[in-house]
């Protein structure tokens, strides 16, 4: 009779959450919604439909209302009415900051309510997607301007910002929360990431090694050939990267031990609940992806004339202040889950987002400036590079023993404080 009392609540609407009892038989996690089970799809969706019945707006709300971190969003505005009326740079650029910092956030919340329909697997690879998306569109318009050394900073501060500041505080709140308790979390995920950021160093660091060593074949001409050719096989190998987590060993990087998926189990009646339809999180990613490229064009314009106002570095304002921006679903997402003692999750949120930027944002800048007829190569120039080759070698010796505590995340916390004391010190060679 268990299974015709279910299917009588879910054709009157009662409300309902997902039943236990089934999920706990068939031993996995409430939210992997198999595509064999109908019933897992429908429930969501009737329960939503309920809610949208009752209040219209409630998308809206959820959305633009709900989450603290919208009282920033009338500053976007006010950034392009600054803009027209004042040439102000300093302001109108802190003003977009404040304007794109929700809209990254609430970016991560829509892919993360689109996740519950997709699945787990393919809901990882949109959150790492569009959680660089901000990243993505203010590279986009920075290569328009010809602005390429604010391209490859700005790119640069995300991997830096993600792999020191975002991991060292999960870790750190993390290990504080769960003191004496020793974190871990599965290597084998970790490892793998670990050797494709290596892979993109290497990358990075041939076209930047060919021309400070005057060793070119033709100067100012191989590097930029070297590099468009290492960026087709950067792409290459993060293409077969995501067939091999997606297709081929999709079960490889799951948790290995029953307490995290007890824990999953337990948490998911509290807060694994979807509050926006389908449709709906795929027309506020539209929306909010096209608000942030509207702010980025304004953010980028200002970003030479904040430089000179604030009598601060270029190099400073694209490495440490724009990847803080872009970075803020991310950071949230990361210490959420390490105070759930969820680390796994905490790392494809936070290194998996490195990853996928040096693998494929960066090649993928690299393609577009080509097409653009912008000479956008791997050429970091020596300072950056060492920086970034020296910040993925203690990143994984942190990870290598597959555990956590907050003396970890805070030294990785004091990395990225020299990294930015250092930026703030750097002069950026302009070279012709």
């Amino acid at each position: 009779m268990e299974p015709v009392d279910g299917k009588l609540d879910l054709e009157f609407g009662e409300d309902i959450p997902l039943s236990s009892t089934i999920s706990s038989r068939k031993g996995v996690h409430p939210l992997v919604f198999e595509t064999s089970s109908a019933m897992q799809r429908e429930v969501p969706d009737s329960q939503l439909i309920k809610k949208l019945r009752i209040s219209p707006f409630s998308s809206i709300y959820t959305v633009l209302i709900k989450a603290k971190i919208n009282v920033l969003l009338p500053f976007g505005p006010l950034a392009i009415l600054l803009h027209y009326l004042t040439h102000k740079h300093g302001w109108i650029f802190f003003l977009s900051l404040l304007g794109i910092t929700p809209l990254a956030e609430r970016l991560g919340y829509a892919t993360e309510q689109l996740a519950f329909y997709t699945g787990p697997t393919v809901g990882g690879l949109l959150n790492a997607t569009f959680g660089n998306a901000t990243e993505m569109i203010i590279s986009i318009y920075a290569l328009k301007m010809g602005m390429i050394r604010v391209v490859q900073q700005s790119l640069l501060g995300s991997i830096l910002s993600n792999m020191l500041l975002v991991l060292g505080c999960a870790f750190f709140t993390g290990g504080v929360v769960h003191h004496p308790k020793i974190q871990s979390f599965d290597k084998s995920a970790a490892l793998m990431n670990s050797g494709l950021l290596l892979m993109a160093v290497m990358g990075i660091t041939f076209p930047a090694v060919l021309h400070f060593t005057h060793t070119e074949v033709h100067f100012g001409k191989s590097e930029l050939s070297l590099s468009r050719f290492s960026s087709g096989i950067m792409l290459v190998a993060y293409a077969s990267y995501l067939f091999f987590q997606l297709r081929s060993q999709h079960n490889l990087y799951d948790p290995l031990d029953g307490e995290t998926s007890n824990n999953i189990v337990e948490d998911s009646d509290d807060d694994e609940t979807p509050e926006i339809t389908y449709w709906e999180a795929i027309a506020w990613l539209a929306i909010l992806t096209l608000w942030v490229s509207v702010l980025s064009g304004y953010l980028v314009d200002a970003l030479q004339g904040a430089s000179d106002s604030w009598n601060m570095p270029v190099a400073f304002i694209s490495v440490i202040l724009l990847p803080i921006v872009g970075n803020a679903a991310e950071h949230a997402s990361a210490i959420m889950f390490a105070v759930k003692d969820k680390l796994d999750i905490t790392l494809g949120v936070a290194i998996g987002s490195s990853t996928q930027i040096s693998m494929f944002v960066i090649p993928f800048c690299v393609i577009v400036g080509w097409l653009m007829g912008q000479p956008m190569d791997l050429n970091f120039q020596l300072f950056e590079t060492a920086t970034l080759f020296v910040t993925v070698l203690v990143v994984a010796f942190m990870l290598q023993e597959g555990t956590s505590n907050y003396f970890k995340g805070l030294m990785l916390v004091l990395c990225y404080l020299i990294v930015a004391a250092s930026f703030f010190v750097h002069n950026d060679v302009k070279e012709d």
